[in-house]
């Protein structure tokens, strides 16, 4: 229900209200999908044609303007001071940026913004404009700042999905085996001219069929109807190298597909894809929980017990949902070396 101040209250969580007048329809009808969810108990909301949304990324959509003053009221991390991901973001770009190593940051659009025609009872059109507006003037202020943002947004919109798949998984929260060979590709095209020269590695790839029981399916009360199966594209090789100059960092968006176990198979992940696609290994850093601090805490770590690490780096892949911007337990400044 709406408070005063332009708040909307949700069961105790607090979502800024959409400015009037704005053309906000996609970002209302999340804010009110996750209310609902919120007020019943539940974290998955489930929309058309069998497709499966995470509640939390629904309420980010909904949260506003998320970064300087009004991230204290858009942020759900517990510390005031790291409510704000602006500062974190630029402190880890100048930092890598002195020792010679160039960020690029991948927010992986929310599911809704590039498919928001499958949320329930939805009227959006194919083809329509996008609306997650405060995610482009967010990128567009980090670019100004230095910071090289791939916004996928448009490639995952637009585009058509290898082996007449979706870019999202159905009943996952992650992107599926052809979005993670999308977003290597593009991805390629800017960290390869960053690279040093070296011989190719002769990686061979083929595209399989599985079956996979997504997060999001294994949240319901109840689960109904057969088990989600994708195409993904398993590469064969050793596709990481801790020594590599191509370092991805980020959540689980960098395991799926690729640590096993509930990450849905082996060798068809980010790390894998993009190391097929530069014909080279990379070194993965990737936690199963957040990957706005955890992940570059994991990274200081490493760096710690190697006094040469960052000689040999040249590109810093960071990859993490965009909700995280608002759903994460907050960003800290956080060193890269001792």
């Amino acid at each position: 229900m709406s408070g005063r101040n332009g708040i909307l209250i949700l069961t105790g969580l607090l979502i800024p209200a959409l400015v009037a007048g704005a053309a906000d329809s996609l970002l209302e009808r999340a804010g009110e999908l996750a209310g609902k969810a919120v007020a019943e108990g539940r974290r998955v909301v489930e929309g058309r044609e069998g497709w499966l949304f995470l509640a939390a990324e629904l309420r980010h959509l909904a949260a506003g303007k998320f970064w300087g003053e009004a991230a204290q009221t858009a942020s759900r991390a517990s510390r005031a001071d790291a409510r704000d991901p602006l500062p974190a973001i630029l402190d880890f770009h100048r930092a890598l940026k002195e020792k010679g190593v160039e960020l690029i940051l991948v927010p992986v659009p929310p599911k809704a913004v590039v498919y928001p025609g499958f949320l329930p009872e939805s009227e959006a059109a194919a083809g329509g404009g996008r609306e997650d507006i405060r995610h482009q003037k967010f990128y567009a202020l980090l670019e100004e700042e230095g910071v090289r943002v791939l916004d996928l947004t448009g490639d995952f919109r637009e585009g058509k999905a290898p082996e007449g798949d979706f870019f999202y998984c159905r009943q996952d929260s992650h992107w599926s085996g052809a979005g993670c060979v999308r977003a290597a590709e593009r991805i390629a095209e800017v960290v390869r001219p960053l690279l040093p020269e070296a011989d190719p590695e002769p990686y061979s790839a083929a595209w399989r069929e599985i079956e996979i029981e997504g997060d999001l399916r294994r949240m319901l009360e109840k689960a109904e109807g057969p088990l989600e199966t994708l195409p993904v594209r398993v590469v064969e090789g050793e596709t990481l190298d801790p020594e590599s100059p191509v370092l991805i960092l980020g959540d689980s968006h960098v395991l799926v597909f690729h640590a096993g176990g509930d990450m849905h198979g082996r060798g068809a992940g980010l790390a894998d894809q993009l190391a097929y696609e530069l014909a080279r290994p990379v070194e993965l850093i990737g936690v199963r929980g957040s990957g706005a601090t955890p992940a570059r805490v994991n990274l200081f770590r490493r760096a710690r017990g190697d006094p040469g690490y960052w000689g040999g780096k040249r590109a810093v892949v960071w990859v993490f949902a965009a909700r995280e911007f608002t759903e994460s337990d907050g960003w800290r400044l956080v060193p890269i070396t001792p």
